[in-house]
């Protein structure tokens, strides 16, 4: 399945990138596995995303949580709880 992924903020900043497009393996089914599956990057992944950090979720546009199935062509984004202009 390919998606897209943005980064916002300080999650752009320390990934070092604002998108990228990803091809997800066929066990990574919701944004909460989604999520660990990019960890598994090692650093600064598995710090930026690290479970328990804050972080807000959207899927297409409209915000979600880790539940949220992902399907063919989704937009994932990634922002700190508060964000500015």
């Amino acid at each position: 399945m390919n998606i897209e992924l943005r980064y916002f903020d300080s999650v752009r900043e320390s990934l070092g990138r604002a998108s990228e497009s990803v091809a997800l393996p066929e066990h990574v089914q919701t944004v909460g596995e989604l999520r660990a599956y990019l960890r598994e990057r090692g650093s600064p992944w598995k710090e930026t995303l690290a479970e328990g950090r804050a972080l807000r979720m959207a899927f297409n546009q409209e915000m979600t949580d880790a539940t949220q199935c992902i399907t063919e062509g989704s937009e994932i984004a990634f922002f700190p709880p508060v964000t500015g202009g």
